[in-house]
């Protein structure tokens, strides 16, 4: 699998500006159960296989994510929060909280195609980080297709530094 065209984006935890935690209401943001994990597949699954800019990256990006999804309920480092409208989970992410990931974020913040535009992306990536800072790491990295709309609008907030990514695939230890 050749990951060229990836980009590296990285947090320093301690340099987080505060976030604005609330949510319009009927929205949260929580930890995710067992019980979440097929309906939290879907909207992981569709996030990519509906947006047009992956179309190239699909089978890529499925291949890097389903071990991360294995482990979001199995590892004790890993967890995925929910973003919930009332009880549909329309946005997930998957964090790892282990120190020495190379990613913490993957497959980063994923929110169903007719919720996005609405801030739901940048709350989820909020959480995130704040989860991991919380966790006692003191750097954060997700990674996203150069095309991406989070390369292009999501990664770029919150400081983050920015640098190509080459490597082999992302393959839990």
């Amino acid at each position: 699998m050749n990951l060229s065209n990836w980009i590296r984006f990285r947090w320093d935890l301690s340099q987080l500006p505060p976030f604005d935690a609330e949510l319009p209401e009927h929205y949260e943001i929580g930890p995710a159960t067992a019980e979440d994990e097929t309906e939290l597949r879907k909207i992981i699954s569709s996030s990519f296989v509906l947006d047009p800019s992956w179309n190239a990256a699909t089978q890529e990006v499925i291949e890097i994510i389903e071990p991360w999804l294995q482990r979001a309920f199995t590892a004790p480092a890993n967890s995925c929060l929910a973003l919930r409208h009332g009880l549909r989970i329309i946005g997930a992410a998957i964090i790892s909280q282990a120190p020495e990931d190379e990613v913490h974020l993957s497959p980063g913040p994923c929110i169903s195609m007719e919720y996005r535009n609405r801030g739901f992306g940048t709350r989820l990536l909020e959480q995130s980080l704040t989860k991991l800072r919380e966790a006692g790491l003191k750097e954060a990295v997700g990674i996203a297709h150069e095309n991406a709309p989070a390369t292009k609008f999501l990664y770029t907030k919150f400081k983050s530094t920015a640098s190509p990514y080459d490597s082999t695939p992302l393959v839990p230890a």
